[in-house]
């Protein structure tokens, strides 16, 4: 299956960055895949965001952890992958072009660090609590592999082609949604600031299939959509953040499928 993805599109191909072991399986190596490791100065300058790209993986895995075990099941942690602007991955390599991904093959969060600067500059999303967005969604892509939601997914996408970007859609909203539950838990635990919320909602539309279409092409395509309006994305991410339950985000069910 192949890597499943928040949308937008972004730069080049040059150097892969690689921190911790809280943020990487084999964080001591800096080299990954042949790329060449960052200098110690730029090392420096993206350190603060590598800890608070950190400080979020374990947060959202710490809520959906006790949200498996009070279900009765087990939580199987995600890794993720810090890079920038390219690197490989078991879905095949990841650029920039893709912006931030998981791939379901290694149970891996790849994040090129350019995504969160376009996001600020390109889509007019700035702010720690939209970075923090992202990195919610791409472990609700993994909280969906963990429920078998992705290879259901990627069933009625062989079985039935005309309706995958239908499906896409509603996986990548569901992925919304569970990034507010886990906003939602954040907040009851204070750890959401004045104005965190809002900028968790302008990072969810800024990345609608829409406003990315229009900056694209000039024009919106409604049949090539495969994660959701601005609209739709901005909804879906509420809808978790006001319930602060995984059984709210039910997107099949609500589309009817």
């Amino acid at each position: 299956m192949g890597p499943l993805g928040i949308g937008g599109g972004i730069v080049t191909l040059i150097l892969a960055l690689i921190f911790g072991p809280q943020v990487l399986e084999n964080g001591g190596d800096q080299s990954m895949g042949g790329d060449v490791a960052l200098s110690p100065e730029d090392s420096a300058r993206e350190e603060p965001m590598v800890q608070f790209m950190s400080f979020v993986l374990d947060d959202v895995q710490s809520t959906w952890a006790r949200a498996f075990e009070g279900a009765g099941s087990g939580y199987r942690p995600a890794t993720m992958v810090l890079f920038r602007n390219g690197t490989q991955s078991a879905c095949g390599v990841g650029q920039s072009a893709m912006g931030p991904f998981y791939c379901p093959l290694d149970e891996k969060v790849y994040l090129d660090l350019s995504f969160f600067d376009e996001l600020k500059r390109r889509f007019g999303a700035p702010g720690d609590f939209a970075q923090a967005y992202v990195v919610a969604h791409e472990l609700g892509h993994h909280v969906q592999h963990l429920l078998g939601t992705d290879e259901r997914v990627r069933r009625i996408q062989q079985q039935q082609p005309g309706m995958a970007n239908q499906v896409s859609v509603l996986l990548e909203l569901q992925a919304d949604c569970y990034a507010g539950v886990w906003a939602h838990s954040a907040q009851e635990r204070d750890k959401l600031s004045i104005g965190d919320v809002d900028e968790g909602l302008g990072a969810a539309s800024a990345v609608g299939d829409d406003r990315i279409q229009q900056q694209s092409t000039g024009h919106v395509n409604v049949d090539a959509f495969t994660h959701g309006s601005a609209k739709q994305r901005a909804e879906w991410f509420n809808r978790g953040l006001a319930s602060g339950r995984s059984s709210a985000c039910d997107t099949f069910a609500a589309s009817g499928g």
